[in-house]
């Protein structure tokens, strides 16, 4: 579904991420791990056209992306739910939830795409005429969530999903994010939180001082303590 071919990415003459190239495909929870400053976000940038792509390729379900912007790679179904979430905190749950949904056309979908998500994540049903500002920190990343969703999405990459949340929230968001591919996603996950993340996802990628530094599977990444040492500062739990 997507392939990154040798990407870099620069920040006037600062260059964030060296020649990285990954792939997320079809049905896929793949994992983008690695410290502060490693170049995950800036690769999450590069792929939905936040920032532009100084040499290499990103390929969408077959077609090379470098050239569009991001509204037109939103409508061919990459989105991305923010690190920080920026909810709209002086509109409503539903005022955001419809504005996730603005660059649709079909609204017997977007209505009933709503009413799915709206039972997958309950609590926004309950919060449905409350501020975005008034939310828990737990339940504003679900609206984050569920905000892009509404977009219609093929592909969903979330960066830094369990950001500032207490443990038993992370846990809650993880199964809910695992439980988004029975209905047909496909995600690319950018998290601080390894140990977590590879739970649930089935490939992983590092980066550090934005290089590629680790590809394989997660179960792979999990179980090696050197690696989780020498890349994430993590030991295996």
């Amino acid at each position: 579904m997507l392939e990154v071919d040798n990407v870099s990415v620069n920040y006037g003459a600062v260059r964030a991420v060296h020649s990285v190239s990954l792939s997320v495909d079809e049905g896929e929870i793949v994992t983008l791990l690695g410290p502060n400053g490693a170049g995950k976000t800036s690769m999450l940038s590069a792929i939905i056209g936040l920032v532009p792509v100084a040499e290499g390729t990103v390929t969408f379900e077959g077609q090379n992306i470098n050239r569009l912007d991001t509204e037109s790679r939103v409508a061919r179904g990459i989105t991305v739910t923010p690190e920080g979430r920026h909810v709209f905190a002086n509109l409503t749950v539903e005022e955001n939830l419809i504005l996730g949904a603005a660059i649709r056309r079909d609204a017997d979908g977007v209505a009933r795409d709503l009413e799915t998500y709206l039972d997958m994540f309950p609590i926004l049903r309950e919060r449905f005429k409350q501020s975005g500002g008034s939310l828990s920190g737990g339940e504003q990343q679900m609206l984050a969530v569920v905000r892009a969703l509404m977009s219609g999405p093929k592909l969903l990459m979330l960066d830094e999903p369990s950001l500032g949340l207490a443990p038993q929230i992370v846990d809650q968001i993880f199964k809910l994010i695992s439980g988004l591919r029975d209905h047909g996603l496909t995600l690319l996950v950018v998290e601080q939180n390894a140990q977590e993340a590879l739970k649930f996802a089935d490939r992983a990628y590092i980066l550090s001082s934005g290089n590629l530094e680790f590809a394989g599977t997660a179960e792979e990444l999990r179980t090696s303590a050197d690696l989780m040492k020498a890349y994430i500062g993590e030991g295996v739990s």
